[in-house]
């Protein structure tokens, strides 16, 4: 088995290995494209030089030659038909007709061609490059791939020798870290050893790296945190029961809540199915249940889906100026409708304000909904000096439980179930979250309760 030493030894030479290999690799790939890009940009160049000489030329072989001579580049002037007209490398009258090459194809098609391939004529690799001049002709320069090839290859045969060297030293260095790294971990092994007989006094003796040093402090440290660890694992296994409780108070709820209207839908169905000759005036009473259980549970799951979008703020905002005075009253008119009996006080004034008009409505509607569900008194909603309040005389809640009670499903254990399943007041805080405000909440037990809101920041 390696030591760890040897194990950092090999891998730090194997990972140098490796990273030369592939820069190497990419080296050899990147140098050949670079040189094969300037010889064909060289190519280009001698071709359009020789194409801007072209029509001023009486004797073309001669020209030609002249260019062969200064640049030692293969140069062919081809017809449209493809017919050679002048070669300086071979005789024209042998060569085949030009007009299928890759070079003279592509550059009829576009400004330039290129191709590389092995010479029959020249028995030779060279890179072709091609024009179609507005003479109708075609200039052909070719490069022989020889020469380039010895001087890649020179370049890339330093490069290697350059990585060799640096091999040799980085074997160098890394063996003598090696055995200082072996030495220091030596000494913490011994400091473990000591340890796990309990002798904590034991001293380390670590010698070349600062860094096992403190390592060797926070072993001295790990003892006194072990066991506060172990107190917050506890603590941590006793809030993942409270809240797995909490979730199966949770669904246990959301099941009570959905199943009774599921179950009197079912029954008035049955009830109807079963008798063909019911009385119409019941036969109506009971479709009428079944309609008002049936929007019950279709208002559950619209404030579910609600919540999650606010959560995940998957709802925009519609921003427009209304007066809050004008929607407290129509808030409080709705509400009177369901809560007959029931007195709201309104103590108001006008402002405007600038928000999501629907949204704002709905802040309202369930503020005052929640003080008249669990007060019996009237319920006051009020505006003084930039807030709004919803204030009740009902059962009220303990201040501890104020962080909470904007939470999802969230409700207090004094208060029942009652198809809103603790959503409301979590939607209200989602919705002025959005708006740069929160709800601001206070209450007494068997008191009542205040919730409202800064309405400065929807002002501005």
């Amino acid at each position: 088995m390696l030591k760890l030493h040897r194990y950092f030894l090999y891998n730090f030479l194997g990972l140098y290995i490796a990273t030369l290999l592939i820069s190497s690799a990419v080296s050899y790939f990147a140098l050949k494209t670079i040189i094969l890009e300037n010889s064909k940009k060289e190519l280009i160049d001698i071709i359009n030089i020789i194409d801007l000489n072209l029509a001023h030329v009486d004797n073309l072989n001669k020209f030609l030659t002249n260019v062969h001579t200064v640049s030692d580049k293969r140069i062919t002037i081809i017809d449209e038909n493809g017919r050679v007209l002048a070669e300086t490398n071979f005789n024209k009258e042998k060569m085949e007709n030009h007009l299928l090459r890759v070079e003279i194809i592509q550059a009829k098609n576009s400004t330039y061609g290129s191709s590389m391939r092995h010479s029959a004529t020249l028995n030779s690799q060279f890179l072709y490059v091609a024009k179609y001049t507005s003479t109708k002709k075609y200039i052909r320069v070719a490069q022989n791939l020889s020469s380039v090839e010895k001087e890649f290859y020179t370049i890339y045969f330093r490069i290697i020798i350059v990585y060799a060297i640096f091999i040799l030293i980085a074997f160098m260095i890394t063996s003598k870290i090696s055995k200082r790294v072996n030495y220091d971990i030596f000494q913490i092994s011994n400091y473990l050893n000591e340890i796990s007989n309990k002798n904590y006094k034991a001293i380390i003796k670590t010698k070349y790296f600062s860094e096992f040093l403190q390592i060797s402090l926070l072993l001295k440290n790990l003892v006194k945190k072990l066991s506060n660890r172990d107190k917050k694992k506890r603590k941590h296994e006793a809030k993942l029961r409270l809240i797995n409780k909490q979730r199966n108070d949770i669904l246990s709820a959301i099941s009570h809540e959905f199943k009774n209207p599921v179950a009197a839908i079912m029954g008035y169905t049955e009830t109807i199915r079963e008798d063909e000759h019911i009385n119409i005036a019941i036969r109506n009473k009971f479709l009428d249940k079944i309609l008002s259980n049936a929007n019950k549970i279709s208002s559950m799951i619209d404030r579910l889906a609600l919540s999650v979008k606010l959560e995940n703020n998957d709802l925009s905002i519609t921003y427009s100026e209304f007066d809050i005075y004008n929607l407290c009253v129509d808030t409080a008119n709705n509400l009177k409708a369901k809560y007959k009996e029931r007195e709201i006080i309104l103590n108001l004034e006008h402002l405007n304000i600038h928000a999501d008009k629907t949204m704002i409505e709905l802040v309202l509607i369930n503020l005052a909904d929640n003080a008249l569900k669990y007060s019996e008194d009237s319920i006051e909603i009020k505006i003084l000096d930039g807030f709004l309040y919803v204030n009740d005389k009902g059962i009220g809640f303990n201040e501890s439980e104020i962080e909470k009670i904007t939470s999802k499903f969230y409700r207090i254990r004094t208060n029942s179930w009652d198809n809103s399943m603790g959503l409301g007041l979590a939607i209200v805080s989602f919705i002025l979250k959005l708006h740069h405000t929160k709800l601001l909440i206070s209450s007494k037990p068997n008191e009542g309760s205040s919730f409202g809101f800064d309405l400065k920041p929807l002002t501005k």
